[in-house]
């Protein structure tokens, strides 16, 4: 199961840490999913998913000022006594004095963000579905095209690399050679990014390793990308029918998610990184509700229907 730790979120989040005292080094987040415990603060404890982080906004601060003190004691026991990893406080609102002591005695820790509850939920969701989210790694490159994440695959030594390092030439900005590792953000939307080992490195046989960032500059590279289009290189089999004409699309699949695949023959003389632009290009274009062949089948069809008419 994918975590992240607690010091990672408070680092990215520049949360404030009201617990010092606490150990926090080996506390986990498990899921991205938080929870604001209003009704927990009223003693309604079903259903309760204590392993999510507590984000704790102004109505539930209200509520919990407005408590008689014997009553506070109650609650924040029971509360406080599941297996919460931690909570938040938003807007810069500190619990009180005997809410401190009962975390503490229970060794959850008590953060707080100067953000407004609404917009820190929004940002920790979104972050935390990107480093939680399922993920696998898989052999190939991954390059922004015109705003494409464009995927290459294929054999080893086939030719993806030096591919990617013409594209990078020609302007556009590399995510990660060799090892791309994807993460299923949602049921639409896959996010590629390199290992922390080889980030912003290419292998070229022959050369070695060479330094996208430092040879290139950073407007070459980028961390993270989403996977639009996948471009699969093989060898050129004269057996083999190719697609010439692309009015039905072929797909691969990761995680679940369907992605737009082209396969590639490669021969010598062909030009990788002017065939991956324009594929990119053109994936674009249908995405803007424009389709060559189908604009070239309509064509054809007006131009048959045309000579029918005129036999007529």
């Amino acid at each position: 199961m994918s975590s992240i730790k607690l010091e990672s979120i408070i680092e990215k989040m520049k949360l404030e840490n009201l617990t010092p005292e606490l150990d926090i080094s080996k506390i986990k987040i498990t899921q991205p999913d938080i929870n604001r415990p209003a009704l927990q603060l009223a003693g309604y404890f079903e259903h309760f998913e204590a392993t999510r982080l507590q984000v704790v906004g102004f109505v539930e601060y209200s509520y919990m000022e407005g408590l008689p003190e014997e009553r506070q004691r109650e609650i924040y026991t029971k509360f406080i006594s599941n297996e919460i990893p931690a909570i938040v406080f938003c807007r810069e609102l500190k619990p009180d004095r005997l809410f401190m002591e009962t975390a503490v005695a229970n060794k959850v820790p008590i953060l707080m963000t100067k953000k407004s509850t609404s917009a820190f939920m929004a940002e920790i969701i979104r972050w935390l579905n990107v480093k939680l989210a399922p993920c696998i790694s898989v052999h190939g490159v991954l390059v922004d095209v015109y705003g494409e994440g464009v995927l290459i695959t294929g054999e080893s030594g086939i030719g993806k690399s030096e591919a990617a390092l013409e594209l990078i030439k020609r302007g556009h900005r590399l995510v990660t050679d060799d090892a791309v590792e994807i993460r299923k953000v949602s049921d639409d939307t896959l996010v590629g990014s390199a290992p922390d080992i080889t980030k912003h490195f290419i292998e070229l046989r022959g050369i070695g390793i060479v330094d996208v960032k430092t040879l290139f500059g950073v407007s070459s590279v980028k961390d993270t990308q989403n996977i639009d289009l996948v471009i699969r290189l093989e060898d050129w089999d004269k057996e083999k029918e190719y697609d010439r004409l692309g009015l039905e699309e072929e797909y691969t699949e990761y995680l679940g998610n369907k992605v737009v695949c082209h396969n590639i023959p490669i021969r010598p003389g062909r030009n990788l990184a002017i065939i991956c632009e324009s594929a990119a290009i053109n994936h674009r274009q249908k995405k803007m509700g424009y389709n060559a062949a189908q604009e070239l089948y309509r064509r054809v069809q007006e131009s048959l229907a045309r000579k029918r008419d005129e036999d007529d």
